[in-house]
């Protein structure tokens, strides 16, 4: 029985994402338990002061489902523990790009590989969590899986590290950790039970590009080097705040694109296609011919 949230002890959480301070005051076990498995990593001590964004979440009244507020916006309402997140996840990240419109937000997974960023960027559905989720075990360290925050200029990306989230669990020899946590629709992996070693806090400088596509019809993974000019254009398509930068985010997609190896991956079979990107991303950093030792 979740009982009357307004006797309820509430509690309150705090997160500092991308320098923004994120408070959230709930009364739900579930809720709380839900926040720190998604966004632990990013937990942080609760500042003085007024934060940047501050959440109300309680149980529905008709006591199926979940109520979120944020300061200034009306309530809006969740089915479950997934759909809370996912309105939750979603509300954060639009408030994020108006709030760090300096940086250069992509829909792509970032990973780390000697000190260089890998990006893997792709539409929804196009496999980039799961093939993600297959190089953390060949080495690769864990900044997002689905937000990267780019600083144009410097050429860094900044960690989005909140739980890896797949739609299917993976195939052999990738199994998920007993803390991953099952949504029904989405299967979360915290960032404390990844194969990789503790995610990277800081930013990273960018190293390579990766555009992921699906074709589970190849007998093998296809991968192609792309020139800037294609580069940026497919860069461009998958930018979620081009339009708060100069010249419409031209620029700055054509910059990242122009900076890095760029390439464009067809995967089919994780194990493939991870040790495919493997070795493309240790010959584009510099390491010829070496492929990754750790292999499941």
């Amino acid at each position: 029985m979740r009982g009357d949230p307004k006797h309820r002890t509430r509690f309150l959480l705090s997160f500092l994402i991308l320098g923004c301070h994120v408070q959230v005051v709930s009364a739900s076990d579930e809720v709380r338990g839900l926040l720190l498995s998604a966004l632990g990593a990013m937990a942080a001590p609760d500042r003085s002061g007024a934060p940047d964004l501050r959440y109300r979440i309680h149980d529905a009244a008709e006591g199926a489902g979940f109520v979120l507020g944020r300061d200034g916006c009306p309530d809006r309402e969740a089915d479950d523990l997934d759909d809370l997140l996912f309105q939750f996840e979603k509300d954060v990240v639009l408030e994020l790009q108006r709030r760090r419109s300096d940086l250069f937000f992509l829909h792509s997974a970032v990973l780390e590989w000697r000190g260089k960023a890998v990006l893997l960027a792709a539409d929804s559905g196009s496999g980039k969590s799961t093939t993600a989720w297959g190089l953390l075990h060949h080495g690769f360290r864990y900044l997002s899986d689905e937000l990267a925050p780019i600083d144009p200029y410097a050429m860094v990306v900044w960690p989005y590290p909140h739980a890896l989230c797949l739609k299917e669990r993976p195939a052999a020899p990738y199994p998920l950790p007993r803390e991953t946590l099952d949504l029904g629709r989405t299967l979360h992996v915290p960032p404390s039970a990844l194969p990789s070693p503790a995610p990277i806090a800081d930013p990273v400088p960018l190293g390579a590009l990766f555009f992921v596509r699906h074709r589970p019809e190849l007998e093998s993974p296809k991968l192609r080097r792309m020139d800037p000019a294609e580069a940026g254009v497919r860069l461009y398509v998958v930018a979620l705040n081009a339009l708060a930068h100069p010249n419409r985010g031209l620029d700055a997609a054509l910059r990242i694109a122009a900076g890095i190896p760029c390439f464009e991956v067809w995967t089919t079979g994780l194990p493939a296609s991870c040790v495919t990107i493997g070795a493309a991303a240790a010959e584009a950093l510099g390491e010829p011919g070496e492929s990754h030792r750790s292999r499941p």
